[in-house]
């Protein structure tokens, strides 16, 4: 006997730590998960785990940065039906190299194609489709980082600052039209992208952890979940502090 879809959800950047466990952590009956990534047998062995548990599960191997391809996938989950819940993870970080010399323009470039235009054109087609029905919810991952700027990732900062940036004002714009955003600012947590991230990584977090803390923020449709505390505390003050002192404290922090 069929299960009757109650919740789509479409994940984006789900071969990554967060976007695995978030997948992980809405897999059940009920559910459809559209899992998109650039890592096959990664994706499918996350799509199978997540199988197990009831979901039903579809996968999407496309890179976001390819705009064409992206617009066809935007039609295509229109066509289809449109998500109830976007949750767009994808993103890539760089940094100024083990020596300070320097981010690689080449790759800072794909890192702002990535996580904010691939981003942004993902959550405003679909913004507008959610507008028209009067329901659904847009999850944006930004991070701690875009509250102020680490000089180790400049490029990634400024992506982050963005995301939230636009979230923020996507929210207020969707305002009494029935469609929810909510702007993730997560700490460290323990991935492939953050070990290779330099610089000290203070209350580390597990991917499952972090998951089940946006889940259930996302659930109360709250304008932002950060975590965890007191990082978010600490980076909400170097936002409000004079710029000379919170320089300052970045440096003596060692980043």
């Amino acid at each position: 006997m069929d299960v009757q879809i109650q919740l789509r959800i479409v994940i984006t950047g789900a071969t990554g730590a967060i976007g695995g466990a978030l997948a992980l952590e809405y897999a059940e009956e009920g559910v459809e998960l559209i899992l998109q990534g650039r890592q096959e047998a990664r994706l499918q062995s996350l799509a199978q785990e997540c199988r197990l548990r009831g979901a039903h599960v579809e996968v999407c191997i496309l890179d976001l940065s390819d705009r064409a391809a992206l617009k066809a996938w935007i039609e295509q989950l229109e066509s289809e039906g449109v998500p109830d819940l976007l949750i767009a993870c994808a993103g890539v970080n760089c940094n100024t190299g083990p020596r300070r010399e320097g981010e690689c323009w080449e790759q800072a470039q794909a890192l702002l194609e990535l996580n904010i235009m691939s981003t942004l054109m993902l959550s405003h087609h679909l913004a507008q489709a959610m507008r028209v029905r009067q329901q659904g919810q847009i999850v944006l991952i930004s991070s701690l980082a875009a509250g102020f700027g680490l000089p180790v990732t400049p490029s990634y900062s400024a992506s982050k600052a963005a995301v939230k940036a636009y979230g923020e004002a996507l929210r207020g714009g969707l305002e009494s039209s029935g469609v929810g955003v909510t702007v993730v600012m997560p700490g460290y947590v323990s991935s492939d992208m953050c070990d290779a991230m330099p610089g000290p990584k203070p209350f580390l977090w597990t991917p499952a952890k972090a998951a089940k803390v946006i889940r259930k923020g996302v659930e109360r449709n709250r304008p932002r979940i950060s975590f965890p505390f007191p990082l978010n505390w600490g980076c909400w003050w170097l936002n409000v502090l004079p710029a000379v002192v919170s320089h300052r404290i970045v440096r003596w922090l060692g980043y």
